[in-house]
């Protein structure tokens, strides 16, 4: 049985997000006559718990530290 590329269930797009992840990045700066009035860094992670468990084991950011 072949499957078509194009046709995605919307269960399988989640799943695929939540296995993978994705990070949106965005940086909006509204300025008026050079004021800058309002600046937005945003960083958003949509990722299951394991994948974010993942992550977080690669690049060290699971072990604890205790400043006594």
């Amino acid at each position: 049985m072949k499957k078509d590329i194009d046709s995605s269930s919307l269960a399988e797009v989640v799943d695929r997000i939540l296995d993978k992840g994705i990070v949106i990045d965005a940086y909006v700066r509204v300025s008026l006559v050079g004021i800058e009035l309002l600046a937005i860094d945003a960083r958003v992670v949509i990722a299951s718990v394991n994948t974010w468990l993942r992550y977080a084991a690669a690049v060290g950011l699971t072990e604890l530290q205790h400043d006594f």
